[in-house]
């Protein structure tokens, strides 16, 4: 009898230690395992969300007419952004179904967190207010088609800078990432955005001013950016980048030692710096050729020292 109390009272003592062995045993194979697969099968949904938003820009792009070639449509930059948006949008609720999945797994009551989310909604409502401007700015530059992803645009975010010129890379609810031609990245939450310039929404215009000294035939030099503006629409080159002739719109203005030209071209939107650099070539190369002269820049004259 002795013997057998004694190895029941062993087999007492030694059942609390092998009992919790057990259920986590029995909870890893179980529950545990779901807990895995759920973010396994997460993270492969968000890859194929990021996939499917891939194929989605390059079909955009290969389904392009000749013009967006050399530049994105509207249309097609509207998409884009719609595409980003729309990532960001649905990996977030994934996210948040899986939290909620994962939570329910590891026996996490929801009913016992009601009060603590009501006290941390109302925390991060007071906390988070330029996180929820910068969602509601987002949501309006969308809606609003106030510029998309290819965009080259001039953002004012604050009234103490002078703010930001660069082409739209990256398009979220929250923030817009600008490209500069510098080659900078500058990141603009979309809530302290003041103003926008979009400078190539539909078309762009190229505009050339070409100073005269006094004395110089005007309209023989009208007539010789005439010419440069046609042999520049005759161009293989030059003609994809414009919608017509340049036009020479005549004296803009007089000054005391010069008189200024105005020539003017519509171009494809974000060509018309490309535009304005060969037409500026193509009229000094004429001009020399044609014996004008060009009025001087006395802005940087250099400083004469007293003697």
């Amino acid at each position: 009898m002795s013997q057998q109390a004694a190895s029941y009272h062993a087999a007492v003592k030694t059942t609390p230690a092998i009992a919790p062995l057990t259920d986590v045993s029995v909870w890893v194979r179980g529950n545990g395992l779901e807990v895995v697969l759920l973010f396994l099968g997460t993270v492969l949904l968000v890859r194929f969300i990021g996939w499917a938003r891939d194929r989605t820009t390059e079909r955009i792009e290969t389904t392009s007419n000749d013009a967006d070639a050399l530049v994105r449509s509207e249309a097609s930059k509207h998409r884009h952004a719609l595409a980003q948006i729309l990532t960001w949008v649905l990996t977030v609720l994934v996210w948040t179904v899986t939290l909620g999945l994962v939570l329910n797994r590891l026996g996490v009551p929801f009913a016992s967190l009601v009060a603590p989310l009501t006290a941390g909604g109302v925390a991060l409502g007071l906390g988070a207010q330029r996180l929820v401007q910068d969602l509601i700015g987002g949501s309006f530059i969308i809606a609003e088609r106030q510029y998309g992803v290819g965009d080259m645009v001039h953002i004012s975010a604050t009234t103490m800078t002078d703010g930001a010129t660069g082409t739209v890379q990256d398009l979220s609810l929250r923030i817009t990432r600008l490209r500069t031609p510098n080659g900078e990245l500058v990141v603009i939450a979309n809530g302290q955005i003041l103003q926008v310039t979009n400078l190539s929404s539909e078309w762009a215009r190229a505009m050339i001013d070409v100073p005269l000294a006094i004395g110089v035939d005007v309209v023989h030099a009208t007539d010789v950016l005439r010419e440069v503006g046609v042999a520049a629409y005759d161009d293989e080159a030059l003609r994809p980048l414009m919608f017509d002739a340049p036009t020479v719109m005549g004296v803009e203005s007089f000054e005391v030692d010069r008189v200024n030209l105005r020539m003017v071209a519509r171009t494809l939107p974000g060509k018309q710096f490309d535009v304005a650099r060969q037409l500026r070539i193509r009229v000094a190369e004429a001009f020399q050729h044609e014996g004008i002269v060009a009025a001087p820049d006395t802005t940087t004259a250099p400083r004469t020292e007293d003697t």
